[in-house]
């Protein structure tokens, strides 16, 4: 169980900070709802379909919010632009689960992107061996957001709801 909660802080951050902004990384995503497919191979986690309202605020808030909260679990976290998108490299430990991981985001923060990354996870309960994941984000933009969304509303799976200016119930996913 700490294995798939660690996997999930990892994989929420690593698609938040995708889908986030800063000024010398990632492109701001075109402001409306978009939605991000999480799908995942060597995990136990579920294939994860998630819709989020955003805009060009928002995308810089999360982006200054997710970059500290990276800095606390990541002793790497790397994004440099390549000639076909960018590519990100880090290194986390979440729940005493250490995790390597590269991604290559490509596509247009307009309309659709892709986050593909490969893991490989190791520790947590009795020093469990190691586990390389396969995770691929299509985000797609879908238009406006709904009438009773605001910028930053993510809908989980199941209906789960949260704002993500409130980055305190996402650092509460987080396993300690």
């Amino acid at each position: 169980m700490t294995r798939k909660l660690a996997l999930l802080g990892s994989t929420l951050c690593l698609s938040l900070s995708a889908g986030s902004a800063g000024a010398d990384d990632l492109p701001v995503r075109k402001a409306g709802l978009w939605e991000m497919k999480l799908v995942t191979s060597g995990s136990p986690m579920p294939e994860m379909t998630m819709q989020h309202c955003t805009d060009e605020t928002v995308d810089r808030e999360m982006s200054n919010n997710v970059s500290p909260m990276a800095k606390q679990i990541c002793a790497k976290q790397d994004i440099k632009k390549t000639a076909t998108g960018y590519v990100s490299d880090s290194e986390c430990n979440v729940a005493g689960v250490n995790t390597t991981s590269h991604a290559e985001i490509s596509g247009d923060f307009n309309s659709a992107y892709t986050v593909k990354t490969t893991s490989h996870a190791q520790g947590g309960v009795a020093g469990a061996a190691g586990r390389d994941t396969t995770m691929t984000l299509q985000a797609r933009w879908l238009g406006a957001c709904k009438p009773d969304q605001k910028p930053g509303d993510i809908v989980m799976p199941g209906g789960f709801k949260m704002n993500m200016r409130d980055m305190d119930k996402l650092k509460a996913l987080l396993p300690k």
